[in-house]
């Protein structure tokens, strides 16, 4: 799944720890989401959406193609 994290990061210039330090999480992880190492959780995802004031969708981009559950 790709996001937006790293382009709306970068539009509200912050860096990578700071936007950690806000989502309660490592910069690690805001590494590994950037990158598309990692998949966020829905409550991160959540989260995430809502320090941008934004949708999920908004900031997740979901491959129609993806597996299903």
């Amino acid at each position: 799944m790709q996001n937006r994290i790293q382009i709306l990061r970068k539009e509200h210039k912050l860096t990578q720890n700071d936007l950690a330090q806000e989502l309660e999480v490592t910069r690690q992880t805001i590494i590994s989401l950037e990158s598309g190492r990692y998949n966020a959780s829905l409550l991160l995802a959540h989260k995430i959406a809502r320090f941008f004031d934004l949708t999920i969708e908004d900031v997740f981009i979901f491959d129609e193609g993806e597996e299903e559950l």
